[in-house]
């Protein structure tokens, strides 16, 4: 792994070891992607072995009493200052960015300035299309042309690629240097996020804002979203299509364009729905052939007898089985929909359940606070013992993300019992909404509304954390789980 700049928000610097010692994590997740390309988090070998299933039951549990915070006035009230979050967080900087532009993705207090991750924004797309108002599809389209912009405008390569952010407004950086640059640079190029390293491009990078893009030309009939959209599947099966055993499709490349051999299961299944909606949007046989070479990568990385997928590949060759990650129990629902996956789901709510209690000594919720429960990121997460910027991580820490997430694939199973496990998993996530995150900014104005990224600084077992600031990303599953959306399925929005 190459050496990495250090930010000091992001930086961990001490890391779990399971019964056998540290362990090479080797394939990282689609937020990991920083690290490898020479990026602002310091990725640290370690971290226990998977967690067994304790047997800790889920689902809904003795309602606890509302604690007064940021009511949003009941669930229409939430979902409505959480579309306001992100709308704020696509004018951030309105002096600059006038026209095509993109959201940046958590509030100033993380540290990352003006950040913008593609999948972040290819999330709000979808979460504003899903919301339906006029005011909401006008913001998605504003994003999808700046998702369109950046893809004509890179500043070195005209091959229908996007990086993994953007700087999106002025700041001056940790060096004392002013970063002076809206979206669009003064040289017209699009203002890639090069002072952390966001300069590489990963197969889930590219497949989430192809499947915004394709939302919105089935809502506008817009072609230059299609057109993009189809130039973001060309790169992907061009660049990253492996004819290794394990095959699939590749992590794709790094800062300096050079091929990560690495695979993710995680990106395959968007894969898997992205090219099912080229298939359905142009017709093409071809996005077909692409949709199933990913699809048999996810299903070698089916675990039958413990009802889990493994995380990917660190070679092509063999199955990297540490940790277990939330993502592809999830969105194999979303994307592929097979009753044989559907026990995934029910692993996620059991092996990854989490409550944070105020009490704890790692939580960071407020001494007067109210429990929060959801699920964390990976089984490496219930045991880490990791430090960012010399705070440890609190195993109990609730990744509100995969929370909503976690609901929004309940809803589109909806089995027994599975509606009322997500509207109890949304109304923890609306507590947090309601306590968590108060007195945040972006761009410089306090904003409220939004969903943080977990209500405890967590350690996702892939070398990076979420820590206790109002995320885009976050606030998007939240909306689209409100909504009863699937975004990873052709008119799952409306």
């Amino acid at each position: 792994m190459p050496d990495t700049t250090r930010v000091p928000v992001t930086t961990r610097t001490t890391s779990a070891t399971g019964p056998t010692g540290p362990t090479d994590r080797g394939v990282l997740g689609r937020r990991t992607f920083l690290a490898i390309a020479g990026a602002a988090t310091a990725v640290v070998a370690g971290a226990g072995a998977a967690a067994a299933h304790d047997g800790r039951a889920w689902g809904p549990r003795p309602a606890l009493h509302h604690r007064p915070g940021r009511p949003h006035g009941g669930r229409a009230g939430s979902e409505r200052a959480a579309v306001a979050f992100v709308r704020a967080a696509a004018d951030a900087y309105p002096t600059v960015n006038t026209g095509p532009r993109l959201a940046q993705s958590y509030t100033d207090e993380l540290g990352l300035f003006s950040t913008a991750f593609v999948y972040d924004n290819a999330l709000a797309v979808c979460a504003l299309l899903a919301d339906g108002r006029r005011s909401s599809v006008d913001t998605a389209r504003v994003i999808g042309d700046g998702l369109v912009f950046a893809q004509d405008h890179d500043p070195d390569h005209a091959d229908g690629r996007l990086r993994q952010g953007y700087n999106v407004g002025p700041y001056t950086f940790y060096d004392g240097s002013p970063q002076p640059d809206g979206f669009v640079r003064a040289d017209g190029a699009a203002n890639v996020g090069w002072q952390f390293g966001f300069l590489g491009t990963a197969v889930g990078d590219m497949a989430w804002p192809g499947i915004a893009l394709l939302h919105l030309f089935r809502a506008t009939r817009d072609p230059r979203y299609l057109r993009a959209a189809v130039r973001i599947g060309e790169w992907i099966t061009t660049t990253t299509w492996s004819t290794a055993p394990l095959g699939g499709f590749s992590f794709g490349v790094d800062g300096g364009n050079q091929p990560v051999p690495n695979g993710s299961t995680e990106h395959n299944v968007d894969c898997v729905a992205f090219f099912s909606m080229l298939r359905k949007t142009t017709g093409e046989r071809r996005w077909t052939h692409a949709s199933e070479h990913a699809l048999a990568f996810v299903d070698r990385m089916w675990e039958p007898a413990s009802g889990w997928f493994w995380t990917g590949t660190n070679d092509g060759v063999e199955i990297n089985r540490d940790p277990v990650p939330l993502d592809p129990a999830t969105w194999s629902r979303l994307a592929i929909r097979e009753r044989r996956y559907d026990r995934a789901l029910d692993w996620a709510g059991q092996a990854l359940a989490v409550t944070d209690d105020p009490s704890a000594p790692t939580s960071q919720l407020p001494d007067d606070a109210e429990r929060i429960s959801g699920v964390t990121f990976s089984t490496a997460s219930l045991t880490s013992t990791a430090q960012y910027n010399g705070i440890t991580v609190h195993p109990q820490g609730v990744w509100l993300e995969g929370t909503a997430q976690l609901a929004t694939s309940l809803l589109d199973r909806d089995r027994r019992e599975d509606r009322q496990r997500a509207e109890w998993l949304l109304g923890q996530v609306r507590r947090a909404q309601d306590t968590l995150g108060g007195g945040q900014h972006l761009g410089g104005a306090e904003v409220d509304g939004g969903v943080v990224a977990a209500s405890s600084l967590i350690d996702s077992g892939f070398g990076f954390g979420y820590f206790q600031v109002q995320h885009v990303g976050a606030t998007s599953w939240f909306l689209l789980a409100s909504n009863a959306a699937n975004p990873m399925r052709w008119g799952g929005l409306r």
